[in-house]
């Protein structure tokens, strides 16, 4: 890689950690839909990877977990202890588990994307939709990584204190889980797809020229 093409990535990867704390920290990261309010914070991720590679991905998507770590930790609501090992909720608290679907689902978000998008180019390739179906399997690909790990997480190291805390649940947490995937997680990825698409080939056309 030349010098002028890494300053170029870097520049871009600040300009995405910008985005990404401001969406974190403003109404800017979600999308209302009517019924639910669609999270969107983790979109710049998935198409800083896209464009930047798995690398600038992972580096994203820890930001991404960073914000979110910060925000339960400063900002508590009644499940923050599954997101930080600093809060302490009632007789329910956090651990090293709680960093860990806080960040390790986050990571992967731009490297899942990435490698989706690269494989579905393969995969197309000779076809004039490829690109758009790429950026679109990338979207879905990276929130829907983000959605299952972090509630199938959230139920394997705290299903039973977070069942009670969110819902006063002892038992059916699981479906309380996959309640929360379908309603929150499948309307996310589809916005995700959208967005992923139209702003990626977008910056792509600006990148050319």
């Amino acid at each position: 890689m030349n010098t002028g093409n890494k300053t170029r990535d870097m520049v871009l990867a600040a300009i995405f950690v910008a985005l990404i704390i401001i969406m974190a920290f403003t109404p800017f990261g979600y999308i209302p839909l009517g019924f639910m309010n669609a999270t969107i914070i983790h979109v710049p991720v998935i198409i800083g990877a896209v464009i930047l590679g798995p690398k600038y991905g992972g580096f994203l998507g820890m930001i991404f977990g960073l914000t979110s770590l910060w925000k339960n930790t400063n900002m508590p609501n009644p499940t923050s202890f599954v997101f930080s090992p600093f809060v302490k909720v009632g007789e329910y608290g956090g651990n090293l588990g709680s960093l860990v679907i806080c960040m390790v689902p986050r990571i992967l978000i731009g490297i899942v994307a990435y490698y989706v998008f690269k494989g579905v180019l393969k995969a197309l390739k000779g076809s004039k939709f490829k690109m758009t179906a790429a950026l679109a399997a990338a979207g879905v690909a990276g929130s829907l990584t983000n959605t299952l790990l972090v509630m199938n997480l959230i139920y394997f190291l705290f299903g039973k204190e977070y069942g009670q805390a969110a819902k006063g649940l002892t038992e059916g947490i699981y479906t309380v889980i996959i309640g929360i995937i379908c309603i929150n997680g499948i309307p996310e990825a589809i916005v995700a797809a959208i967005l992923t698409v139209a702003i990626t080939q977008a910056l792509f056309k600006v990148m050319r020229n």
